[in-house]
């Protein structure tokens, strides 16, 4: 076992690939590696940085996320 932060702490990794089973593959039946890199490529892009919602977010999507805390600028004249 490691402690918290050490890079033996795996858990990102399960936690996504955790979402990814159930969310994504589960549901599936690839005919072809092919088929697969892409639809998992897409799961990717298109869902789960964008739209899934993530609890350590506060229930928000990353872009919803992003855009909420972006720094907002002052316009110069």
């Amino acid at each position: 076992m490691s402690r918290k932060g050490n890079c033996w702490d795996n858990a990102v990794a399960e936690s996504f690939f955790s979402s990814l089973k159930k969310e994504r593959i589960k549901k599936q039946i690839y005919k072809n590696r092919e088929l697969a890199i892409a639809d998992l490529a897409d799961y990717i892009d298109t869902f789960y940085n964008r739209t899934r919602r993530h609890s350590h977010l506060g229930g928000l999507s990353p872009d919803q996320f992003e855009a909420a805390h972006k720094p907002r600028r002052q316009r110069l004249h």
